[in-house]
């Protein structure tokens, strides 16, 4: 399969691996998705296999941008425009009514996931909130705050111990405020029972979270992330345009969608940079991607590192290939904000959020700024999954027989010509599903968990 009428590279549909579609030279560029992926590092002769053996990154170093807007229209939003969902007290909107237990730091894991195994609510364990310094432990805090306001939480018990960094004075100034019918505080030295006490304080929350019922709310306050994992060849063919479309259908209706993952963005940050709405959201794109190659840079490492070994075998030769397929996720709508890493999406529209591209460090980013789902798209598989549903996508049909009990929706049947226009109307029904109550493979599994960057010294 050309993908795009200028590529010098065809596809093959079976593996995802590329193939020459004409002789090319050595140091020519190779071409897919109708931009350069790379060059050829030897002669390459028409339909020999092109990967890491005869291509490489045109990448290096930092790149000047300019601003030249490129804004297109949106599709027509759908037909239905509203949802069932739960509205909170402060209007927010949920598509769960859970209880959670946000511990503030690790040493009381193990206490938390007592609490939920007798109760039935959430924990999440971490391993940090003491011990961190400066942005570790400010960044502990954002993503637990975010957590913590989370609207598909109906309750939420806080758990300290007593003696940590983020202890629970200090952590309440920086929630700053709280619901205390919605969220309780629990210091666990402070009481002789601590598993006793954390169930009556659930069995506070969960009665308090009983009050809630769906009700009809608009399309527009239904915010999504969008995450991609274990990539391969067919994923900037199938599952992330696919993604795209949704997005596009999502903002149309006046929805939110995320797009995390920045150091996927590079090789393509300049198809983003053209979207901006504004030379103001323009600006702090740039910062977001200068910002993060600054951090590549400061440990040390290289920028444009090649992809990981599970996307290299799935036929992504370059960073650049994976990020031109990468950003599809975001579809062709503007972007309206850039976030930076845990803060809350606010602007409907494509929202660009700070973060790298670890899975679950990025599912967790995401669910800390208050997307309701996740898509996540897959070429390898996996069985993960955050705080909220995350849909998993395969970009391959295989992948979807193999793991069923992994994969909630199939995109590889794009590769065997099913039409991506009509299979976007389904993907977005399933995904109102999802927010009407139709429960993902992660949340029938318990794969329910989180992990929080870290960069600098611990104590």
């Amino acid at each position: 399969m050309r993908i795009h009428p200028i590529d010098n590279v065809e596809v093959r549909l079976t593996d995802g691996h590329k193939y020459a579609a004409c002789d090319i030279p050595n140091g020519s560029p190779v071409i897919k998705y109708g931009f350069p992926i790379g060059h050829a590092t030897a002669d390459i002769r028409t339909g020999e296999h092109v990967h890491t053996h005869n291509c490489k990154t045109n990448l290096s170093g930092v790149i000047e941008y300019t601003y030249a807007p490129n804004l297109r229209p949106l599709p027509p939003p759908p037909a239905r425009s509203q949802f069932q969902g739960f509205v909170r007290s402060n209007g927010d909107v949920g598509i769960r009514n859970d209880v959670w237990i946000i511990n503030t730091v690790g040493c009381v894991n193990k206490t938390a996931q007592r609490i939920a195994a007798r109760t039935g609510a959430l924990c999440f364990p971490h391993p940090f909130g003491c011990s961190q310094l400066g942005d570790d432990h400010r960044m502990t805090q954002t993503i637990l705050r975010g957590l913590v306001r989370h609207p598909n939480a109906g309750g939420v018990l806080v758990l300290g111990l007593g003696c940590e960094n983020n202890n629970i004075p200090a952590f309440q100034a920086v929630l700053e405020e709280w619901d205390p019918d919605r969220v309780k505080f629990l210091n666990v030295q402070e009481v002789a029972d601590e598993v006793q006490e954390g169930i009556r304080l659930v069995a506070e929350l969960r009665r308090y979270a009983d009050g809630f019922v769906r009700q009809t709310v608009p399309l527009s306050k239904l915010r999504v992330g969008l995450k991609c994992g274990g990539s391969d060849g067919l994923s900037g063919i199938t599952a992330n345009p696919l993604v795209g479309r949704f997005s596009d259908l999502c903002i149309a209706s006046g929805g939110t969608t995320v797009l995390t993952e920045v150091p996927e963005m590079f090789g393509a940050e300049q198809l983003l940079m053209e979207r901006c709405e504004s030379r103001a959201v323009f600006d702090k794109t740039v910062s977001l991607i200068n910002g993060f190659k600054a951090y590549f840079t400061r440990h040390g490492q290289v920028i444009y590192e090649n992809p990981s070994p599970g996307n290299k075998a799935g036929g992504i030769t370059t960073l650049e290939e994976k990020s031109l397929g990468c950003i599809q996720k975001g579809g062709t709508a503007a972007v309206t904000d850039v976030l930076d890493y845990g803060d809350p999406a606010v602007k409907p529209g494509l929202n660009l959020l700070n973060g790298p591209g670890n899975d679950m460090v990025a599912v967790t980013n995401l669910a800390a700024s208050g997307v309701h789902m996740i898509l996540f798209t897959t070429g390898r598989g996996t069985p993960l999954g955050g705080p909220v549903p995350t849909i998993k996508l395969s970009t391959n049909s295989a992948l979807a027989a193999q793991k069923p009990h992994w994969i909630d929706f199939d995109a590889g049947v794009i590769a065997g010509g099913a039409s991506l226009p009509n299979l976007a109307d389904s993907l977005f029904d399933f995904c109102l599903s999802v927010a009407e109550g139709l429960s993902c493979k992660n949340e029938q599994n318990g794969y329910q968990e989180i992990s929080i960057l870290k960069d600098g010294v611990t104590l």
